[in-house]
């Protein structure tokens, strides 16, 4: 049998300081070069997660923006995307506009990969999110709302207050041919609503990988709701101690949280002989 580990990120293998511990990375790092296929699954950009996980050997795609891409994190490459449609970007516009909500707005923009915000809207949380970002080479800043819409969008991020964000997710909650989602940032009062394709999703994007890679299984950890869908597809699901409870209630297990290690020193006690065999290359053949 062939598994595929996947992991979220923030709360599941990053600990408070948003960093891997050198404890989990040496695990890690150790049977990914004795054949483990590991890769993580992620709402950040693959720039905010090549930051993170310095130090994490990981040359398998990762999973990035909640699903909407498969990327290779050395290079960079896409292997999978899904950008709304014209017809979808206009709609979530006039809902952002309608429900007064200042967003990020991520597209490509000339083919080039942004982040467009109109600088005379910022709260606190999009202060706090550009102040952990400010060398990030995707920032575009707009002294207005003019251009804020350019380009091939394929998500974005509103950041408040939960009342003031709930009028723009009733809405596109309600909609199929959307995702989304709204939790309260972790270690942070604010709310993030993030809205992206119904077709991009953790878990699609693991069936991709499983696909590719020709895996039999997969085991996945993770802490928030965003990690459900991808539980639910899993062989086994491992629930990080400080997760949310429901979660906890689709896991197969609980595991020590992300300030003890608990992903690395599971898979180092759980880890099959059988999968620490295999040469990490594409099932494609490529």
């Amino acid at each position: 049998m062939k598994t595929l580990y996947v992991t979220d990120l923030d709360g599941t293998l990053l600990n408070k300081e948003d960093r891997i511990s050198q404890e989990s990375i040496r695990i890690i790092n150790r049977l990914i070069d004795q054949g483990m296929l590991f890769t993580y699954a992620t709402a950040r950009s693959l720039v905010s997660a090549s930051v993170v996980t310095d130090g994490l050997a990981v040359s398998m795609p990762v999973i990035v923006y909640n699903g909407a891409f498969i990327m290779y994190p050395g290079t960079g490459e896409i292997l999978s995307s899904h950008i709304f449609t014209e017809e979808e970007a206009d709609f979530i516009k006039k809902t952002i506009e309608d429900t007064q909500i200042s967003p990020l707005v991520y597209s490509f923009v000339k083919n080039e990969e942004k982040v467009s915000w109109n600088i005379r809207c910022e709260n606190e949380g999009i202060k706090r999110y550009l102040s952990r970002r400010t060398v990030d080479r995707r920032l575009r800043p707009l002294d207005g709302s003019e251009g804020l819409y350019d380009g091939n969008i394929f998500y974005f991020t509103c950041i408040g207050e939960k009342e003031e964000l709930m009028p723009l997710y009733n809405i596109l909650s309600e909609d199929s041919r959307f995702r989304c989602t709204i939790q309260q940032e972790l270690y942070r009062p604010e709310y993030w609503c993030e809205i992206m394709s119904c077709r991009a999703t953790k878990a699609e994007a693991v069936k991709t990988l499983k696909r590719m890679w020709n895996c039999d299984r997969i085991i996945s950890f993770g802490d928030a709701i965003n990690d459900i869908p991808m539980f639910k597809l899993s062989d086994e699901c491992y629930a990080v101690e400080n997760g949310v409870q429901e979660l906890k209630e689709a896991a197969t297990g609980i595991i020590p949280g992300n300030e003890r290690d608990g992903v690395a020193k599971w898979l180092l006690e759980n880890v099959k002989p059988w999968d620490l065999r295999r040469v990490q290359c594409r099932g494609d053949g490529k």
